[in-house]
């Protein structure tokens, strides 16, 4: 089958423009009555009116005496005056109604009660004092609120006390939701026992059905749809005069040769848009069939919510006659340079944290499939498609995805990858579940460098002296002159060969890795685990390029592991608890310290005070040994490193 070719690609302006001019007038939302409880985060399809004041009374606003206030006048210290109880001033309680021709109340602590139960003020009342006069709050026949109002759970409390029981609201924008591709498998019946290469779990859908009922409309789940052109029409043409308001197929959307969603489209009615200049999310589709928009959705994770995003929740807004939710922003700074694609308006996602007065940026995988990508960032940075990239420090807005007061009990850390700092972070939610733990992999050195710049509280290093055998001390005064420095260990842990289950290629040192049918995974240049492996090679006299692999990287200690389970390595440096976590085999090479440089400026916060509690707890040290490889017999002691020259 041919594959397709995109149609001129529209920027993302003209993308939302013709979704707003073009598909929003295609639909109109009828309206329905439902019961003032339940309407919450619905919109009002027509203006409501209260049928009630209130209050419907006057009514008294504390407990007391009512009076007519004309009675009390001349009241004072040195003339009291007496009034008849039942006929000049009566008891009441907060909320009664004031009895006939009374308009005032006196507090009861201001009242002497005498025997015959005559009462005595020493102060004058004034007309209305401590009264709610009917229609104080809401007065029959006013606007309550207008057409087009979402109803909060405060606004709950206004109808009902208005009268009002039953409004018309503007029915939700109902969806189907049509997945794609004949390699999803449904998650609710899959057995990941019998999970093949090329197989993927379907979640979209119900990612995108969850953004629906967040955007005040309703999502429907269409059962999996093959790559089959005619079975997409037909769902497709069903949804159309099935009363759906819009449709979304998943998956069908890019260049492939089996990514039908532009063919289904253009057969059945109009292709609008194929293809936006934005990355991630450039297949997507617009177009509509029969009156009903459809979009062709991304099957990459990120790509799906950021088309979705962009394009579908603003055609639901202008329905639902609602002002698209607007992000806060702030000014942040990369922690480092940010390459990006000219003709393409890039959304980055970053690790966002308060350092210094600075809110600094560290991106995250730009991949569209990385949903984690997603779920751990903290905001989003748009590189306009007239722009290269971004400079490191270069200050630059991003659309925050946490408030801004979150930001500052985010604790950021740079530097080495290792499992405990996963287990720190968790640790730190449950002890002080104010703070977080923002952590960012880029290798020992790179966490030194981070510092250097000030781009984070705190770093994780594991850097090998191959002159005395000790750790970070001689780089810490190396590439941080002047400052002063706390070194806090955090554990000890087993760094070696992870090699697969039964270890296929019989492996038994670094030696073995020079063997033709051995490949390896590498660390990142800058990591202590490359440096330590240099050290070996250099050791045992190999040179890096005897090494099949020795050139391929990877960021964190888990990733090795995966690329060794996965069959693309057999073998790759890394710490057991990485070994273990994925049922692997693991050859010792050395037991090192993992320690944590924190600038002195940063050790005496209360963020970090806290972050060390929990470092030095038993709960923190029992979690760490039991993922194996480590030891915390050391664990919390610090070492003060001063601004040597």
């Amino acid at each position: 089958m041919p594959r397709n070719v995109y149609l001129k690609m529209k920027s993302l302006d003209e993308a939302r423009r013709i979704v707003c001019d073009r598909l929003a007038p295609l639909r109109g939302l009828s309206a329905e009555t439902v019961p003032v409880p339940e309407a919450v985060g619905r919109v009002l399809a027509a203006p409501v009116f209260a049928a009630l004041s209130a209050p419907s009374y006057h009514a008294a606003a504390m407990d007391g005496i009512a009076v007519k206030a004309r009675a009390t006048y001349g009241a004072g210290e040195t003339r009291p005056v007496t009034l008849a109880v039942g006929r000049e001033a009566f008891f009441v309680n907060t909320g009664n109604a004031m009895p006939a021709a009374t308009d005032a109340v006196i507090m009861i602590e201001n009242v002497q009660v005498k025997e015959d139960r005559s009462v005595v003020i020493e102060a004058p009342a004034f007309p209305w004092q401590h009264v709610r006069r009917i229609g104080e709050d809401i007065v029959a026949t006013e606007l309550l609120f207008p057409r087009h109002h979402r109803i909060t759970p405060y606004c709950v409390g206004a109808l009902l006390t208005g009268g009002v029981f039953a409004v018309p609201v503007l029915k939700k924008p109902r969806a189907l939701i049509v997945p794609t591709g004949s390699e999803l498998v449904d998650w609710r019946t899959a057995s990941l026992a019998d999970f093949k290469p090329g197989q993927v779990l379907e979640t979209n859908s119900f990612v995108l059905g969850s953004l629906m009922e967040a955007g005040g409309g309703s999502g429907t789940r269409h059962d999996m749809v093959a790559d089959d052109l005619s079975a997409i029409a037909s769902v497709v043409t069903n949804a159309a005069s099935g009363g759906f308001d819009l449709v979304m197929i998943i998956g069908g959307s890019s260049a492939g040769s089996e990514d039908h969603a532009r063919a289904v489209i253009e057969q059945l009615g109009e292709v609008l848009v194929h293809g936006v200049t934005i990355m991630p999310g450039k297949p997507a589709v617009v177009g509509a069939v029969r009156g009903v928009p459809v979009f062709g959705i991304p099957g990459y994770p990120v790509s799906a919510i950021i088309v979705f995003e962009q394009l579908v929740r603003p055609l639901l807004a202008a329905w639902l006659g609602q002002p698209e939710d607007v992000r806060e922003t702030a000014q942040v700074e990369p922690t480092r340079k940010i390459a990006s694609k000219l003709g393409l308006e890039e959304f980055v996602r970053a690790k966002l944290g308060e350092v210094n007065g600075r809110i600094v940026a560290t991106p995250l995988p730009r991949g569209a499939g990385s949903i984690t990508s997603i779920t751990e960032a903290d905001g989003i940075i748009r590189i306009p498609a007239d722009t290269e990239g971004l400079r490191e420090n270069e200050p630059v807005t991003a659309e925050l995805l946490k408030p801004l007061s979150e930001l500052r009990r985010t604790i950021v850390i740079v530097g080495s990858h290792d499992n405990t700092l996963d287990v720190l972070a968790d640790q730190l939610q449950a002890s002080h579940g104010r703070i977080s733990l923002s952590s960012s992999h880029v290798g020992s050195m790179g966490g030194l460098m981070a510092i250097q710049r000030g781009a984070c509280h705190l770093a994780g290093s594991h850097l090998l002296d191959s002159e005395d055998g000790t750790y970070n001390i001689s780089y810490i005064r190396k590439y941080l002159p002047g400052r002063a420095i706390k070194l806090v260990h955090l554990v000890h842990r087993e760094n070696g060969l992870i090699v697969r289950r039964g270890n296929p290629k019989a492996i038994r040192g670094v030696e073995d890795l020079t063997r033709p049918e051995v490949t390896f995974i590498n660390r990142q240049g800058g990591s202590g685990t490359r440096i330590l492996l240099d050290y070996r090679l250099k050791q045992l006299g190999i040179e890096p390029a005897a090494i099949n692999g020795y050139g391929t990287e990877e960021f964190t200690h888990m990733s090795v592991a995966v690329a060794v389970l996965s069959g693309s390595a057999d073998a790759g440096l890394g710490i057991y608890a990485a070994a273990k976590a994925l049922d692997l085999d693991f050859i010792p090479v050395v037991t090192e310290a993992y320690d944590l440089v924190i600038p002195a400026e940063h050790f005496a916060t209360e963020n970090i005070r806290n972050l060390l509690d929990v470092i030095v707890s038993a709960e923190f040290k029992r979690r760490v040994e039991a993922l194996g490889g480590y030891g915390t017999q050391h664990t919390g002691q610090t070492v003060d490193i001063g601004a040597a020259g």
